[in-house]
């Protein structure tokens, strides 16, 4: 298992839920961590603040991944306040539910920026140093949506399932430099994409271990494959057994 000790990890979409979650633990597991955030600076400043009380070190890097200058800006900030990004969890997300006739190309093109072109950004602004280094670990947040289809938007779905494609892309290409790119692929969890939806009790009712998924468990799965050198060019769902393969 590779020590994390001492590593720099980026974390993306980190000021709430599987983000957070997933900066905590990478930062228990000895990284430190530049804690990724749009709006919500102030909740990503408490996540910070429960990593440096943990005795690692912690700052906020803030933008909005629409924008296709943030991601190169985002990881080059981090790398100059804590040092070369080895770890990057690019976990800005963004899906609402829209129906297909609702579907317009602003909606679209959004879409797909924050979740397919941003995470895609970030690894070209990571990787140079990875390569320089021979190390480095990236991690996409998917979605089980790219095998199931979903219950938000058919862009929502399509990028995750581009993410997919990008992480084999990017391992193949990567491996013989000591960098891993693995998908993880979430199911149903706690978070605020499904608050208030009138779905969520037939949604959890469908989960075969009758519960929705919490940020956490799926925060412990990012931290064992980034601890992995071995696993490269994967994808690993974790949803509760609703797309068993």
């Amino acid at each position: 298992m590779t020590d994390l000790t001492g590593r720099v990890a980026l974390v993306t979409g980190a000021s709430r839920g599987i983000g957070a979650a997933t900066a905590i633990r990478l930062a228990e597991a000895g990284a430190d961590v530049a804690v990724g955030c749009g709006r919500h600076r102030e909740k990503a400043e408490e996540v910070a603040g429960k990593i440096t009380g943990l005795g690692r070190r912690a700052v906020v890097v803030s933008g909005d991944m629409a924008d296709p200058d943030v991601p190169r800006r985002v990881v080059a900030e981090a790398s100059e306040r804590l040092g070369p990004v080895g770890v990057l969890v690019a976990n800005a997300g963004t899906g609402t539910r829209i129906d297909l006739d609702d579907v317009d190309v602003a909606a679209w093109d959004h879409d797909m920026a924050v979740n397919l072109r941003a995470p895609f950004l970030l690894a070209q602004a990571a990787v140079p140093g990875m390569r320089e280094r021979r190390f480095g670990r990236i991690v996409f947040l998917s979605s089980v949506a790219a095998f199931l289809g979903g219950i938000l938007s058919p862009q929502y779905t399509a990028s995750k399932a581009g993410l997919i494609g990008l992480a084999h892309n990017l391992a193949a290409a990567l491996a013989a430099h000591g960098i891993t790119v693995n998908a993880i692929s979430p199911g149903l969890i706690a978070t605020d994409m499904l608050t208030g939806d009138p779905r969520l009790d037939a949604l959890e009712r469908g989960v075969p271990v009758g519960r929705l998924g919490q940020p956490v468990e799926v925060a412990d799965l990012i931290v064992a494959v980034v601890s992995n050198a071995y696993m490269t060019g994967q994808t690993v769902s974790v949803d509760g057994g609703r797309y068993p393969r």
